[in-house]
């Protein structure tokens, strides 16, 4: 059976197939069972909000007609940037795994350990799940974008 992150990894790559940004999401309910999975959409749906793990929040709220998700998890291929992860936190998700880190963000990764250390969010965050997998893929997408222009 596949991991929570390869199924993540896996919609990563179908958005890489789709010529988006290779970054993927599940959602995963308090039973374990997914509740749903996305990658980015941005470009199939002209829509800058259309990131992996907006989409796969806004069909997990949809599926349980709810706009919060306590005692969910979500997997995501990449840190979740600033949008994403008041998102996550909007939703009431209650842990977050996430592969890739984005080192380029110094702002971000200071919220991120302020969340952590906190609790008040009661956001549990673990990183560097299959990162090697999930960076690798991300500076795939990136280095073929510049050997075309």
């Amino acid at each position: 059976m596949k991991s929570f992150m390869e199924i993540a990894l896996l919609e990563a790559k179908l958005a890489y197939l789709r010529n988006e940004v290779p970054v993927g999401a599940v959602i995963v309910n308090n039973k374990g069972l997914i509740s749903s999975k996305s990658g980015n959409k941005n470009r199939e749906l002209n829509d800058p909000t259309a990131h992996a793990e907006i989409v796969a929040i806004r069909k997990a709220c949809k599926k349980i007609n709810s706009s919060k998700l306590f005692g969910y998890s979500i997997y995501v291929t990449l840190q979740p940037c600033e949008m994403c992860l008041h998102a996550i936190l909007n939703a009431q998700i209650s842990r977050l795994y996430y592969g890739a880190i984005d080192y380029s963000n110094e702002i971000l990764q200071k919220k991120y350990i302020s969340i952590n250390n906190e609790g008040k969010n009661k956001l549990e965050i673990y990183s560097n799940i299959y990162e090697k997998k999930c960076s690798s893929l991300i500076k795939k997408f990136f280095k073929s974008k510049r050997n075309l222009v």
